[in-house]
């Protein structure tokens, strides 16, 4: 009669690493960079890109909640999922339609955005102050207001080239990661750590 083993050893058994996988990572990674200085360079045209983006995201999302109240319409909220697809499309097409109007309105909600948030990390920084890494938190806090303060100060002025800026930072850092951990994966799964 054969043996029947039994282990109790759960870890994942160590596999070579897909240089595929890790390359077209790498790849996407310095794919961001480039996208993220071009945002940077070209912040108007970003912002145009960006305010469209959005614009799309709403109109698709509108006619989605359309489409979901016309399925539910025996629930209670059907009138208000209706109304509710109308608003998205409709302030997504106004969004379309006049983009100078559209990039002023997100821009000043943005920095109405971080104004608020600055505020509630401030608040909630004060409210963990006796752990150890709070200074973090109001850092935060504080910069992110300073941010919100700087963009209403400077409205409508920054509104061309704000959200591009802020997008091209976003996808520049979002690259930076992305090449920074390829390489660091690269450099713990060798074989011969593999093999060990």
């Amino acid at each position: 009669m054969g043996q029947i083993t039994v282990t109790t050893d759960v870890s994942p058994s160590p596999q070579k690493p897909d240089s595929q996988t890790g390359s077209s990572s790498l790849g996407i990674g310095i794919l961001l960079i480039i996208l993220g200085v071009i945002a940077i360079a070209l912040p108007g045209l970003s912002t145009i890109f960006a305010e469209t983006w959005i614009a799309l995201f709403l109109i698709t999302a509108g006619g989605a909640k359309i489409a979901y109240g016309f399925q539910n319409r025996s629930s209670q909220g059907f009138i208000w999922q209706i109304l509710l697809g109308v608003l998205y499309i409709g302030t997504g097409v106004m969004l379309l339609v006049t983009p100078r109007t559209g990039v002023l309105s997100l821009t000043l909600l943005l920095g109405t955005f971080l104004l608020t948030e600055g505020v509630f990390e401030l608040i909630m920084a004060f409210k963990v102050r006796p752990q150890k890494n709070w200074l973090y938190l109001l850092g935060n806090g504080i910069i992110t207001l300073v941010l919100g303060g700087m963009i209403w100060a400077q409205w409508p002025l920054n509104a061309p080239w704000v959200i591009g800026t802020l997008v091209g930072v976003s996808i520049l850092s979002t690259g930076i990661s992305r090449v920074m951990l390829s390489l660091g994966g690269r450099s713990t799964l060798t074989p011969s750590n593999l093999e060990a």
